[in-house]
């Protein structure tokens, strides 16, 4: 019948303690939701809204919601994309965590996409294959096809980059299929337009000009379509005007560059494609074999002076290679070994390795001598390396897909494993609860017998000090009846034979007689002396209750010499210690002894001063040194602090440490003086 009881109220206490936590939970939430409103409130500034969603984050943690800090990881996002690219990517992994909990598919392919990007903006192809590869997977499962779509073209972007133009190829064909039944959108028009032209690179870059240009025409058609092209359409006329060029049609191709640069406010709206679009017409002019070499060399001019303007150290390259080429074709040698060696070092250092390539073969032409071979054998080399680099990358990618897809192969099982693993985690926290309660019982235990042990210790001392007062009180008694003789036997008998002797001699005269009372005169002055020095000696006797003050000098003079400290040892004659307490007597004795063993141990002090005062009733002892000191804030958790605070408050009195790092130690005890009981 109780145990049901106790059953029925553990319930209770269970569901109550439930609904209260529900509810605290509840109004932190809706907290979390105004913060996250006032991050979104364009009327207040950029920094300030950042402040509101970082504290959204903060408190969602503290919450421990996984979907609301899913909500708020999400909403943070966006402040730290373009100033913070690492905490961008911390913030995505934890998003990445916060979704494989909650088995929220869409955030998982998002973060995948996310890290995808980050990795590719950070040029660590490995990283950002993985991602895209993994966001590819996700949006593939959940049918989503736009985001797959995005998903397959930022995956075949890098791969084209890594020259792996048939990955890139097949992966983009895959993105523009995605797309079939999605509505067609600005934002969709646009990611068909990037594909498309994506193609059209894959197919240039692969000399398959007729199908490079049939992309990118396509591409043209789509940019003709949107509302807003974002300049897609001169993008797609300088792709075609390029790839003409390499067919050989130049006078067709320098039209369309002509056209381009026509563009209505293309020089302040994008100056680095004016200045490619420049540096295009003066060498497609060039290839015509119509022309002024004034001309082309000022629209090559007019390019540099843009890049140079607004640092564009891509189109300087490319112009500079294009100019070399230019003044090799019409023999100034001088100027072409110019440009080639600015092409040389700018592409060196900006890493685009077709020109420096390029730049390379260039100068082993242009130099016939030693200097030219090296250049040859340069190209050679590099030619080699970057061949095998990028096999490198292809059949990484082929690993890191293979691995992929082991990975998941693994997490299958694993989650598989984690049944059993909890189960047996069960177990074993049980096992761990259960042996915490036996060792923490012992350890009760323990402290149990350790405070006997100390209750011994004070018995011990009190009868030390009740075996002290007894030897007190004999050597006392002793000393009166030594006292008592000295009088009696010694000075009353004295006083007795010199008051006889001078009545006998009280009514002579003449010389005889004044020699024998000048001889008693003597006598009496010896027993003066002799009553002096018994009243000297009864003068140094003990006052009541001094003998406790004796037990803690004695305490003091032992400990002093034995730690190799001097001491001063001050006390007042107010304290009637009859009336205090032999507990409390005790205990200020155990501090006194506990405090020196500390300063021996700890403080490494020279001088210790000890004074007992009486002050409003309040007996006062004060123990300072001159050692090294101690952090109060860290230091009190000693065993030795907390006995001589747990002593203190056994008789209702209070301790303090005042105490700084190289300034020695002060402790301040005050203890009741009346009104207390044993």
């Amino acid at each position: 019948m109780r145990l049901s009881v106790l059953m029925i109220l553990l319930l209770l206490f269970f569901v109550t303690y439930s609904s209260a936590q529900t509810t605290a939970n509840k109004t932190l939430s809706d907290s979390v939701f105004e913060l996250i409103r006032n991050s979104k409130n364009k009327n207040i500034s950029e920094e300030g809204r950042f402040t509101f969603a970082k504290k959204a984050n903060s408190l969602a943690k503290k919450i421990s919601d996984d979907s609301l800090s899913l909500i708020t990881n999400r909403n943070i996002l966006s402040f730290y994309f373009d100033n913070d690219p690492n905490a961008y990517i911390q913030t995505n992994h934890r998003i990445l965590k916060l979704s494989k909990s909650l088995n929220d598919s869409l955030s998982l392919g998002n973060a995948n996409y996310a890290l995808g990007y980050s990795y590719h903006v950070q040029q660590l192809n490995d990283s950002a294959y993985y991602y895209y590869s993994t966001a590819v997977k996700v949006f593939d499962g959940l049918n989503d096809n736009e985001q797959l779509s995005y998903s397959l073209g930022s995956l075949s972007a890098l791969q084209f980059e890594s020259k792996d133009y048939y990955g890139a190829e097949e992966n983009t064909v895959r993105a523009i299929k995605a797309l079939d039944n999605v509505e067609e959108t600005n934002d969709i028009l646009d990611q068909k337009w990037i594909l498309n032209t994506n193609l059209g690179s894959i197919a240039g870059s692969l000399k398959n000009y007729d199908k490079s240009l049939e992309y990118h025409e396509e591409a043209l058609v789509t940019a003709n379509r949107m509302d807003e092209d974002f300049n897609n359409g001169i993008y797609s006329l300088n792709n075609i005007a390029f790839v003409k060029r390499e067919q050989g049609y130049f006078e067709e191709a320098k039209n369309i560059f002509a056209d381009v640069l026509q563009s209505k406010d293309l020089q302040q709206e994008d100056p680095s494609f004016y200045a490619l679009i420049l540096e295009n017409l003066a060498y497609t002019t060039y290839l015509t074999g119509s022309y002024t070499e004034e001309n082309v060399i000022a629209l090559f001019e007019q390019s540099n002076k843009i890049t140079d303007s607004i640092n564009d150290r891509i189109t300087r390259t490319g112009a500079a290679v294009s100019m070399s080429k230019f003044y090799k074709g019409i023999g100034d040698t001088k100027k072409a070994k110019i440009y080639a060696k600015v092409a040389y070092d700018l592409a060196k250092e900006t890493e685009s390795n077709e020109i420096y390539l390029e730049s390379m073969k260039i100068l082993s032409k242009l130099d016939k001598g030693e200097e030219g071979k090296n250049y040859l054998y340069e190209y050679i080399r590099v030619s080699d390396s970057l061949l095998q680099v990028e096999r490198n990358v292809r059949n990484k990618f082929a690993r890191i897909e293979l691995e992929t897809d082991q990975l998941e192969a693994e997490n299958e099982q694993i989650s598989q494993e984690n049944v059993y693993l909890i189960f047996i985690s069960l177990g074993l926290f049980v096992t761990a609860v259960l042996t915490y309660l036996f060792i923490s019982q012992r350890a009760k235990n323990r402290k149990l017998k350790l405070i006997q042990v100390q209750q011994k210790a004070n018995e011990d001392i009190y009868n030390l000090m009740l075996g002290q007062q007894d030897k007190v009180d004999e050597a006392r008694a002793k000393e009166k009846i030594r006292v008592s003789k000295e009088l009696h036997d010694g000075v009353l008998g004295g006083l007795f034979g010199v008051r006889l002797s001078l009545d006998s001699i009280n009514f002579n005269e003449g010389k005889e007689a004044m020699m024998t009372r000048a001889k008693y005169i003597s006598q009496l002055q010896t027993i003066e002396q002799d009553i002096r020095k018994i009243s000297h000696d009864l003068s140094v006797d003990f006052e009541s209750g001094s003998s406790f003050m004796d037990i803690v000098s004695e305490l003091i003079d032992t400990q002093a010499q034995a730690y190799n400290i001097e001491k001063e040892f001050i006390y007042t004659d107010t304290i009637s210690w009859e009336l205090v307490p032999n507990k409390t007597k005790i205990n200020i004795y155990r501090i006194i002894q506990e405090c020196m063993q500390n300063i021996y141990k700890h403080a490494n002090a020279n001088i210790i001063k000890i004074s007992i005062s009486l002050e409003k009733e309040l007996i006062c002892l004060d123990i300072i040194d001159d050692g090294e000191g101690f952090d109060t804030t860290k230091s009190k958790k000693g065993i030795g602090l907390k006995n001589m605070k747990s002593r203190v408050e056994d008789f209702s009195g209070e301790i303090n440490w005042s105490s700084q790092s190289g300034n020695g130690t002060t402790v301040n005890v005050k203890i009741p003086y009346l009104n207390q009981s044993e």
